[in-house]
């Protein structure tokens, strides 16, 4: 038996084999047992990803079907189901440029790059570290690593740094300076970019998740020094509450996403485990609690959550297996 396999109480793999998604059966033969496995087509040929591509726009992108355009006249709406979508087809279903699809989205993500080098558009002109990271993230997966444009979004993300070395969740300069009702305006209409930054306040655990996971992916920014002093503190929270109102409650981090999105244990220690291996007290409490929390049928839950009830249907069963499938293979990569 596989080392990472011996620490749980449950064998996971039997349950993930026996479902019926193509998908998360695939991983499991590939990445779990190093079983040989058809070519990746078979995955990019499955309905889901078919229905979204054929929705996808000659020009790159996905139409918002939001209500809320009115509302907020400066949000790139777009932009965001963009991500959202482009998420699926990345870490669901391992899109990458070879895709004859993907350089268009990719170019359609970079036409929404600034001067200054952050990917703009989702909260109007104001910065958002946060969604730079994960867009950026999406485009290293997918193939882009060496385009001079992901080393010019990095290179910015790492000047929005505060002076602790994490990042706050929206514009630098927002918290604390504002009134709800001037970030909302801020937040949705054409106003001017807002750079009145506050670096002494610390850093929010929910914005550095989601921004160092472009550091974590890439070949030579996971190795820096910066991306060591994130990964610490982004640990340190572990369980603990956030340092600012959005997504403060300490549950978040065991409501857990695929593909992921805002910060919780799993996105963190897929992250934390790419830039570092090495077992300490935050991911040993982490191992520990996926250990203790796992389902005698050998998968996860979804949630955790005392705010996101755990539901049991069809659909969470998919996410269950995607999340099992990711947990494995965290430990697989520790213990390996």
């Amino acid at each position: 038996m596989q080392e990472w396999l011996s620490k749980l109480k449950y064998d996971p793999i039997e349950t993930l084999l026996e479902s019926d998604n193509y998908a998360t059966n695939y991983y499991t033969k590939r990445d779990l047992l190093d079983l040989e496995v058809p070519p990746l087509e078979s995955v990019w040929n499955l309905k889901e990803p078919q229905l979204l591509t054929k929705k996808l726009h000659e020009d790159g992108y996905w139409k918002s079907k939001s209500q809320n355009n009115p509302k907020a006249p400066a949000m790139n709406y777009n932009l965001f189901e963009t991500f959202k979508n482009f998420s699926k087809l990345v870490d669901m279903y391992e899109f990458n440029r070879e895709h004859p699809q993907v350089d268009n989205i990719a170019e359609y993500l970079f036409s929404c790059q600034t001067d200054e080098g952050d990917i703009r558009g989702i909260i109007s002109n104001q910065y958002a570290p946060y969604y730079t990271g994960m867009i950026v993230y999406l485009l290293i997966k997918a193939g882009y690593v060496d385009d001079p444009r992901i080393t010019k979004a990095i290179e910015w993300l790492l000047t929005m740094r505060q002076d602790d070395g994490g990042w706050v969740i929206g514009s630098p300069g927002c918290f604390g300076t504002y009134s709800k009702e001037e970030q909302q305006i801020l937040t949705t209409h054409d106003v001017e970019t807002k750079k009145d930054f506050d670096r002494s306040k610390p850093f929010a655990h929910s914005g550095t998740g989601m921004v160092i996971k472009a550091l974590a992916i890439h070949p030579i920014y996971s190795k820096s020094e910066d991306a060591k002093i994130a990964s610490e503190l982004l640990k340190s929270q572990f369980f603990k509450k956030d340092n600012y109102n959005s997504y403060k409650a300490a549950d978040n981090w065991v409501n857990f996403k695929f593909p992921y999105f805002w910060t919780d244990l799993l996105s963190a220690m897929d992250s934390v485990t790419m830039i570092s291996t090495k077992i300490d007290q935050h991911t040993e409490k982490a191992v520990n609690w996926f250990i203790d929390n796992q389902q005698s049928s050998g998968l996860w839950k979804h949630s955790y959550s005392k705010i996101h009830k755990f539901v049991e249907n069809d659909k969470t069963y998919e996410v269950q297996l995607w999340v099992t499938l990711t947990i494995c293979r965290i430990l697989r990569r520790i213990y390996k």
